[in-house]
Parts: C-alpha cells; structure tokens; sequence
C-alpha cells in the first residue's frame, strides 16, 4: 500500500512537472526582454535595434528595452549576453562584427560559434565611401587617384576597431592597395562629426548613419557599396562602377541569445522578428536608411548560423593579410 501510495505520488509530481513546464513555454514571455546593442547609443546600429524592438515588443505582449553596451568593437556587450542567463530573456543584436570579432580578437571571452543560440537575420545594411563636404575629388576614380598620391596625409575615420567602419575602410584600403592614416573614436557619432567638422577627410559607414547627412548635402558621397544604386540615393554610384571591381559590402545584423537559451523561446523571438520585419513602418523606416528588411526565410536560426559561419570563413584572410588585430 505504501509502495502504491509513492507511485502515485511521483505520478502526480511529474504530471505537475509537465503542466507546469508547458505552462511556461505557453506563457513566454511573461516580463520585459533586454536587447544589448553593443555600440554606443544613436549609432547605425543602435538604429536598427530600436526599430526591431519596437515592432517585436507587439508582437511578444512584452517590451524589449535596449540596452547599449559598447566597447571592444561589440565583443564587451556580445561577451556579457554569453555569460547571461540562458531564459530567453536576454538577447544580442549585433552587426558583422560578431563575425570578424573571431579574428579581430585573438583572446575572447566567448566561443563565437558556440556560445549563442540563434534567433535570425535582421537586415544586411549597405555601406557608403563618404568624405567632407569639401574635400577636392569629384567622382570615386578621382578619390582613388589623390589618396595615392597622398596616403601620408588623408586621414580615415572610423567608429573603433571591429566597428562597421573600420572593417569597411580595411576593406577600402585593401581593394586600392594603400594604406591610409585612421583614426579611430569612440562611437559612430564622434567620427561623424568630425567628418562634418573637417576634422578628418574620409569615411566608409553604414547607409544608416550618412543617408541623411548625404541628402542634407553636408558631408560628399562617392560611391553605395550595394550590387545596385540605392532608391534613397539613386545619384550615388556604386562603387563598381566607379572603377572598384567586386567591392560589394554589406554590414549584416543578426540576433543571438545565450546558449542555453530554450528552443521554445528561441522560436518564439523569431516568429516575432518575421512578424517585424514586415512591419510597414519598419519597411518605410529601413527603405528611408537605405536597407531593406531580411527575407522570412533568412529571419531564422539555421539561416543566421550559416551566415556565421561563412562570414567568419570570408574575413579571416582578409583581416590576417591586413595585420589589423585589436589585442
């Protein structure tokens, strides 16, 4: 009799178990959501995250607050969703950057490959060659032709190692065969302003942070890194036509959760990023940035993974070749 009575006791106990586990998938999430962007707040980045979150806070019942935790080229606030708790409740959206952080950083606190859950791609945002208002090139070829002629004093901003605009100005630099002077900040906003400022002569940054200043006709557009102009900048060139073969870059953005996180709730935050990403204001908000929106089919963790890994695969050699390493 006492045998039976535990029987049926632990049979209780798991029914418990099981309706109480399928109550909490069923209920996610039940409380707010942080997404750490990690690049300074107001950034292209930055951008991109607010305008998701917005749209899958809908979406989810719940709000996703943002948070900026910016430093070492995004790996310090990548580095801090790794170690977070693994309850859904705590995801990444990064750019391109977690990628060549694999290399960048020859000692991370993070497996980059293994120490995420994936959510999804959000958007692969094009990059533009920019320079100050006044600076004397007229067209991409004749910017090419006077940075060679004066490697030594054309100075090259950039929003920090590992940022968009370093990759994309590594990239420039390689594509020309010159090296140029950088000069590295703290953020995307102070190397814009110094460019606005002629503080600094060029730049190559996300179509999110130059659209408005190309349109205000306060900083000069040499060239779209896109395989096609941009509808939002359809009188700047892309930078294959003005004489860079193959020069096609695109600063992607993808969300991660720590590993761990449940399948449940993994799958949940990408039904609600699909649900945003056709969003008509984040389509209208995007396509005035120069972007678009990533496909249904790519807003998923097997299509984010993917990226990953060929990406980590695509800059290894072309970060190696340049020497550039940020520890």
């Amino acid at each position: 009799m006492k045998n039976l009575t535990a029987i049926f006791g632990m049979t209780a106990l798991a029914a418990v178990s099981l309706i109480s586990v399928s109550a909490s998938a069923q209920t996610y999430p039940d409380r707010t959501i942080t997404m750490v962007v990690p690049f300074s707040a107001g950034g292209p980045t930055d951008t991109v995250a607010r305008l998701v979150a917005e749209s899958m806070s809908k979406d989810l019942g719940q709000q996703i607050v943002v948070e900026n935790v910016g430093g070492a080229g995004g790996s310090l606030g990548a580095g801090r969703v790794a170690q977070a708790d693994p309850d859904g409740y705590t995801v990444l959206l990064h750019h391109i950057g977690m990628a060549t952080s694999a290399t960048l950083y020859r000692k991370l606190a993070y497996d980059t490959l293994n120490a995420f859950e994936y959510v999804g791609l959000v958007t692969d945002v094009p990059m533009t060659i920019v320079a100050r208002k006044d600076f004397e090139p007229k067209d991409l070829k004749g910017l090419i032709d006077y940075v060679k002629a004066n490697k030594d004093t054309v100075t090259v901003a950039n929003a920090g190692i590992g940022a968009a605009s370093h990759l994309c100005g590594m990239m420039f630099m390689s594509a020309i065969e010159t090296p140029l002077v950088t000069v590295p900040y703290k953020g995307t906003g102070p190397a814009m302003t110094d460019l606005l400022g002629g503080q600094v002569d060029i730049m190559c940054d996300q179509t999110t942070n130059t659209t408005k200043q190309i349109l205000g006709g306060t900083i000069k557009a040499y060239a779209v890194t896109s395989a096609a102009r941009l509808p939002v900048l359809p009188d700047v060139p892309t930078a294959v036509e003005g004489g860079l073969a193959d020069f096609q870059v695109g600063i992607w953005h993808g969300v991660y959760a720590p590993k761990g996180t449940p399948a449940e709730a993994t799958e949940r935050l990408s039904k609600a990023l699909q649900v945003a990403l056709k969003d008509p204001n984040v389509v209208a908000r995007f396509a005035e940035l120069g972007t678009v929106p990533s496909a249904e089919s790519e807003a998923t963790p097997a299509a984010l993974k993917a990226k990953l890994e060929s990406e980590i695969a695509r800059w290894k050699p072309v970060i190696e070749s340049a020497g550039q390493y940020a520890d």
